[in-house]
């Protein structure tokens, strides 16, 4: 057990940013914390600061990157990690992304743990399945401050969907107002000058003195001056209620494969298959194939050699493999890992781009990644290495897209991103009129984007 834990004006910034400022919060015993928030946005953090400036806490933490037990894969260190964790018997136990790297097994071992967990529980995560089954309360980090929410993670959802509404609908009545403030504007201004000129004509024709008419006009323009003030103002005020106005943003990304590349054939083709090494066989009896429009989603445990043989089908050279095998050349395979090692670090958004595709003009470069979210000179210009994960993710596909390959494979691409990014991610991915061959244990993103699902010993 522990007394309940007072935040109290948590603010984290740094030179370039502000994460979150002001934040305060109460932690009762028992109560299951979700942070999510983008990446970047300060979650690891907070979590670390929850710990820090309440050092008396019986605290267990489970880092993101585990330094511990070297020589063993991610999944294995996790295991390691939170048994020690949980061997110290602490009344909070915190994890940031304790779900990366595990296959469906341990996944669904490490939830069903957190299920029965009797402390309090605070975790960092972008898995949804987590989050609904082992949080209560989510703390989302946005726009510079941490807003709490009571209730499960689809409650949250249908929330941030009346929500997003509510703010299309504000935008839409925002916008109309203003066009009626304009045409109004517009009509004052073209009274006034009639005025004036009503005004002028009078004097000269001698029906007014000319004293009366500057008289007339000057209350006229006074008048007219304090209408048009008052709308230019209204004007002003609704512009900055719109700017003020963040609505997360939607890709609509654009593909085209040629007839022959997208027709129904078959893409990949492997026949009673073996790969493995020199000295060791990782996988044996492999049957698979995959149709020019399907999607499949190879699933198995850690170190069961999902990832040897996608890089078998690569046509990785340091991989022996035995059987009938048939796969596109790999100039015609689109690959993407977590790390997003298509992208050369050193070149910017427009470069790589252009390099994808040498026959695309700038402005149609510019236009391309415009649809992926790439609007500003310094997102465009900048080189790759300085952008943030998500940010790599979407270039990374703007890339494929930029000349779709016959297949395409990704190898647990949701890893590490927020859960933005995962959703821009899956709208592109639905829109791909190619083969896919996905390495995943995320089965809500496999869902999203309606693959059929290969087990593999």
């Amino acid at each position: 057990m522990h007394n309940p834990i007072y935040i109290k004006d948590f603010s984290l910034s740094f030179p370039h940013k502000t994460c979150f400022e002001n934040f305060s919060a109460q932690i009762a015993f028992g109560d299951r914390i979700g942070i999510i928030g983008r990446n970047g946005s300060g979650k690891s953090s907070l979590l670390r600061m929850i710990v820090e400036k309440n050092p008396g806490i019986s605290a267990a933490c489970i880092p993101q990157i585990i330094e511990d037990f070297t020589g063993l894969s991610g999944g294995e260190r996790f295991n390691k990690a939170l048994s020690r964790a949980l061997s110290e018997n602490p009344s909070i136990l915190l994890s940031d992304e304790p779900t990366n790297h595990l296959d469906h097994h341990n996944r669904q071992s490490l939830m069903r743990m957190l299920e029965g967990y009797r402390g309090t529980l605070i975790t960092v995560t972008h898995d949804r399945e987590l989050l609904r089954r082992c949080t209560d309360i989510l703390w989302h980090i946005d726009d510079g401050k941490i807003t709490i929410f009571h209730g499960n993670y689809d409650d949250y959802l249908n929330e941030m969907h009346l929500r997003r509404q509510s703010i299309s609908n504000r935008i839409e009545s925002l916008e109309r107002e203003k066009k009626s403030a304009h045409q109004r504007l517009m009509k004052e201004q073209e009274h006034v000058k009639k005025s004036v000129a009503s005004g002028k004509k009078k004097v000269a024709t001698g029906r007014w003195m000319k004293s009366v008419g500057d008289l007339k006009a000057t209350k006229a323009e006074k008048a007219q001056g304090r209408a048009l003030g008052a709308i230019d103002e209204k004007k002003r005020k609704l512009s900055e209620q719109l700017s003020e106005i963040r609505l997360p943003e939607i890709i609509v990304p654009k593909f085209h494969l040629s007839h022959r590349d997208a027709g129904d054939k078959t893409i990949v083709s492997i026949i009673d298959g073996t790969i493995g090494y020199s000295d060791k066989i990782i996988l044996e009896n492999i049957n698979l194939s995959v149709g020019s429009r399907e999607r499949v989603a190879i699933l198995g445990d850690n170190g069961s050699g999902k990832t040897t043989l996608v890089r078998a089908i690569l046509g990785d050279e340091n991989i022996a493999k035995s059987g009938d095998w048939n796969a596109p050349n790999p100039c015609d395979i689109g690959y993407l890992d977590q790390h997003y090692g298509n992208l050369d670090p050193e070149k910017s958004a427009v470069e790589i781009i252009a390099e994808a595709n040498p026959a695309l003009t700038h402005a149609e470069i510019r236009k391309h990644l415009n649809d992926f979210l790439f609007r500003k000179n310094e997102e465009v210009n900048a080189p790759a290495r300085n952008l943030s994960g998500g940010e790599r993710a979407r270039l990374s596909l703007a890339k494929i897209a930029a000349r779709p390959p016959k297949l395409l494979i990704l190898d647990e691409i949701t890893n590490n991103i927020d859960l933005e990014t995962r959703d821009h991610l899956a709208e592109i991915l639905r829109e791909y009129p190619g083969a896919m061959i996905i390495i995943s244990h995320d089965e809500d993103f496999l869902n999203e984007i309606e693959t059929t699902k290969r087990k593999i010993k």
